[in-house]
């Protein structure tokens, strides 16, 4: 792992109680370099060295975000990731000692929100982790009614059988509460904020994924992915060459 400038100790932005992470890395030296690393910029970090220890540790915690490596014995990092996903929308980062884009993209479709590869520089994971922590934690503000907006109230946006409150952070289909991971929530919401519009896929990376350099569009595609599937295969429409659109019938 290596070290840029500081970006900051997160846990001053937090409040008093600092960010938890937890660490699954089988590598002792990376996995001990990882979590002096975040300590350093406020986290509590806890660590384990295979997947069924780090799902043991996971229900047993209450974790603000987890860092996966992709490669763990007794259970890999897709199958951890698959199992966290059943029960937790919280935030997952993996890790690859590979830029190998099989592994990026099974850790993206197990239900990751981003990945890095290693060597990791530090202040690009934490810049990572930041904008993870802050997708978790927004709140849209309101404003009163705007023209134009679909919907009951101005808080609550209505597409077809599909329901967004941006109040509550709720998302109805059909009546049936939708569970979403809050990547998933902050993209909806996006397409939501712009409904009928072509977004493309740089443009989703800044707003939602917070880079502020280019990214791997592959972040976007997959979350899209995920989301249809949750919300209705023909909500989001694909317009080749330029990006996404949320339908708004």
């Amino acid at each position: 792992m290596t070290s840029n400038a500081q970006v900051g100790s997160v846990s001053e932005a937090r409040g008093p109680d600092p960010v938890s992470v937890l660490v699954v890395e089988d590598d002792t030296t990376i996995r001990r370099a990882v979590q002096l690393a975040l300590e350093r910029y406020g986290y509590r970090v806890d660590v384990a060295a295979d997947g069924l220890s780090g799902l043991e540790a996971f229900r047993a915690g209450a974790y603000d975000l987890l860092i996966l490596d992709v490669m763990l014995p007794e259970l890999d990092g897709i199958g951890l990731c698959h199992r966290i996903r059943e029960e937790s929308p919280v935030p997952v980062l993996m890790m690859s000692a590979r830029g190998d884009a099989l592994d990026v993209v099974a850790g993206l479709e197990a239900g990751a929100d981003d990945y890095v590869i290693k060597p990791v520089d530090t202040a690009v994971m934490v810049a990572r982790i930041r904008a993870l922590l802050r997708r978790a934690t927004f709140r849209l503000e309101t404003e009163g009614p705007a023209a134009g907006r679909p919907g009951r109230a101005d808080h609550i946006l209505v597409f077809g059988d599909l329901s967004v409150d941006t109040l509550g952070m709720e998302v109805r289909r059909a009546g049936e509460t939708v569970s979403l991971t809050p990547t998933e929530l902050r993209l909806l919401l996006e397409f939501a904020a712009a409904p009928g519009s072509v977004l493309d896929r740089r443009r989703l990376l800044r707003e939602v994924w917070d880079y502020g350099w280019e990214g791997d569009t592959r972040v976007v595609d997959l979350c899209v992915l995920r989301l249809r599937k949750k919300i209705g295969g023909g909500r989001i429409e694909t317009v080749r060459g330029f990006g996404y659109k949320l339908v708004r019938g």
